[in-house]
């Protein structure tokens, strides 16, 4: 009932990032967050830190930011090193009326300076690592002002040396403005910078309300995002608000993790696919690392039916399940479906789910004039109130997607008699002659599980180019990979190269147009 109440008001009167840890320490103060790692604008902090204090810190960085002349409304680019304060400092900017900027420590200078130049005129808020990487970067002409978390640089503001600044009253605009700025994961290109407000923000909440609802006591959620993701927003304010206690990780090292998870027992984890897919090997690991999680959950982008098997199958709990849910940064969270252990095994990784209670609708719209059916599969569409409000800058591009109120994702699929949304391929990655390269993916990767990873790409004569990893780098035994894939004869002979050599993104899809460069790249050299 309780969390009922917080859904209820925050879909009426739309999520303010800047007042969600006040909030949630008027609710509960005690509630505990735990870091793998220090906050590099507070080192002081530590890493057990309870919401009140985390209450307090975003209280003190806003007071720094005011000081340093950020204003209601002013854009601040948060381009940082990868640590949890990146989501403290853009909480901070926001409590006082500011829109942060989202911008990920994996994009090059290049990119950086492009998106300010788009930005126009925005206060960059970074570090000294990364002021190094801007070295070329001509910053005093694309940006207001520079600040660093701590530190000294000519010509750059230091948050350290702001502390002690005075108190500044909280700033909530209205429910349609500008409040969060994220970008795309640039798998195609320049990526382009994706505009949240509070409205989209609190609708966005709603799938993951209802898992977070199952959980009858409260459990730690341990959370492994990209701290500059829309996502990992929604997450905490979810968590804070729910009173459930967080575990915060940075490195996805297995290692490392596993004993996070047996120090401190989650019940719930949210993670990236790829992560999920680097912890498999824990699964095997004696102590059970897993042994707590009830619910594990996951978003951004497809994960295979192996990966999913294997982890719900390592808890010890009763009714562990998997949900997984298919969406994107302009759209949020789309359709869900949970996997339980009886049928994670046998699922159809291309099945996405169906439509979730006071969520998105989905529909499938005809590429050819022809019904779309699994045979003839069309444009996948969604529309809801959490739709993004626009692409900065590229309003034109922002409308070529929109037709009225549903956004076309770029992704091909079809919906079966029972209504469930199969999501075969991105469009731009389909290749002639195979149905779906994702679904290729799914079953051989459930065949041989010495496999890391597996991309099918365009190769330089449109055939499927099978792309592998193993763990350790190890060769690959051409017999067992001969036989996984006969009912696939139309893929070429597979590359195999090492894991650290995929090209990813910040979420850490890999570049499937980029991937596909690189071969044709690397086949030309040979001739």
């Amino acid at each position: 009932m309780k969390g009922l109440m917080i859904h209820n008001s925050l879909r009426k009167r739309g999520l303010y990032l800047g007042l969600v840890p006040e909030v949630a320490a008027a609710r509960n103060g005690s509630t505990l967050l735990v870091l793998d790692h220090d906050l590099h604008v507070l080192p002081e902090a530590g890493r057990r830190l309870t919401v009140a204090e985390i209450a307090f810190y975003v209280d003190d960085v806003a007071r720094r930011l005011w000081a340093a002349g950020v204003r209601p409304g002013e854009r601040v680019a948060v381009y940082k090193s990868a640590n949890f304060d990146v989501w403290l400092l853009a909480t901070a900017a926001s409590r006082i009326g500011a829109v942060p900027v989202m911008l990920s420590p994996a994009l090059d200078a290049a990119t950086v300076g492009a998106l300010l130049e788009r930005l126009d005129q925005p206060r960059l808020l970074t570090d000294e690592h990364k002021l190094d990487v801007l070295a070329g970067v001509p910053l005093a002409d694309l940006t207001k002002r520079v600040m660093i978390v701590s530190g000294s640089r000519p010509d750059a503001v230091s948050l350290s040396d702001l502390a002690g600044s005075p108190p500044v009253q909280a700033v909530a605009g209205g429910q349609d403005e500008a409040a969060l700025i994220t970008h795309t994961s640039g798998t195609t290109g320049l990526p382009k910078l994706v505009v949240h407000t509070p409205r989209t923000m609190a609708a966005r909440l709603t799938p993951q309300w209802w898992l977070l609802s199952l959980m009858r006591r409260r459990e730690t959620v341990a959370i492994h995002i990209s701290f500059v993701h829309s996502r990992l927003f929604a997450a905490m304010s979810l968590a804070l608000l729910f009173e459930m206690p967080v575990l915060l990780l940075n490195e996805s090292d297995p290692d490392g993790v596993a004993e996070l998870f047996l120090k401190h027992r989650p019940g719930l984890i949210e993670a990236l696919p790829n992560s999920l897919m680097e912890w498999e090997g824990l699964t095997e690991d004696p102590r059970r690392p897993f042994a707590s999680v009830k619910y594990f959950s996951s978003t951004f982008d497809a994960i295979h039916p192996r990966t999913m098997s294997r982890l719900v199958n390592s808890s010890q709990r009763r009714g562990a399940l998997f949900f997984q849910i298919y969406g994107q940064s302009e759209v949020g969270p789309a359709v869900g479906r949970a996997y339980f252990r009886k049928s994670a095994h046998k699922a159809d990784g291309r099945c996405v789910g169906w439509a979730m209670p006071g969520s998105a609708r989905v529909r499938v719209v005809s590429r050819n004039g022809m019904p779309p059916s699994e045979t003839n599969p069309g444009y996948i569409e969604v529309g809801w109130v959490g739709l993004a409000k626009t692409y900065l800058g590229e309003q034109e591009r922002y409308d070529a997607n929109r037709r009225g109120p549903w956004w076309r994702t770029g992704d091909v699929g079809y919906r079966t008699k029972f209504g469930c949304l199969h999501m075969l391929d991105r469009e731009i990655d389909m290749i002639p002659g195979v149905r779906s390269s994702l679904e290729v993916e799914d079953v051989v990767l459930g065949k041989l599980p010495e496999l890391s990873e597996l991309v099918v790409v365009l190769g330089p004569n449109s055939e499927p180019v099978p792309i592998i990893c193993t763990h350790g780098d190890r060769p690959l035994d051409r017999d067992r990979w001969r036989t996984a894939v006969t009912d696939f004869p139309q893929l070429a002979d597979p590359v195999q190269i090492p894991q650290a050599d995929l090209p990813r993104t910040a979420t850490l899809k890999v570049r499937r147009v980029e991937l596909s460069r690189r071969l044709q790249e690397q086949l030309e050299k040979r001739a």
